[in-house]
């Protein structure tokens, strides 16, 4: 059985039963596991703004793993609402970031490029 191509022009990548093999975007187009991350990685560096995973507290990572940047600090910190908060910084692309995830129950972590260069 012929492999569909993707609207990047890419067979679906390696994937698990539980998984698709591509990602899709906002117009409903299929893109393989590495164009995904040429689309996060240009969105990060247009946007200066990026949802990411936070892993073990020590890493964050795009949707998919194949993005992963070790993260430098994180500080721990209480939340009225989430109860904890943790604030991280990493590099990427020659700038610092910083990250934000909120409550213990998630790894879902909302980061900005700062001005400061590394």
């Amino acid at each position: 059985m012929a492999k569909e191509l993707l609207f990047c022009g890419h067979v679906e990548s390696a994937h698990s039963a539980i998984t698709r093999g591509y990602g899709i975007d906002s117009d409903g187009n299929k893109h393989c596991y590495d164009c995904c991350l040429a689309i996060e990685v240009a969105a990060m560096r247009r946007d200066k703004k990026a949802i990411l995973y936070l892993i073990d507290n020590n890493r964050v990572t795009n949707w998919i793993g194949n993005l992963s940047i070790k993260i430098g600090t994180i500080k721990k910190s209480s939340h009225n609402i989430a109860r904890n908060r943790y604030d991280f910084w990493f590099v990427f692309d020659g700038h610092v970031w910083h990250g934000v995830q909120y409550g213990a129950n998630t790894q879902i972590a909302h980061c900005k490029q700062t001005k400061t260069l590394a």
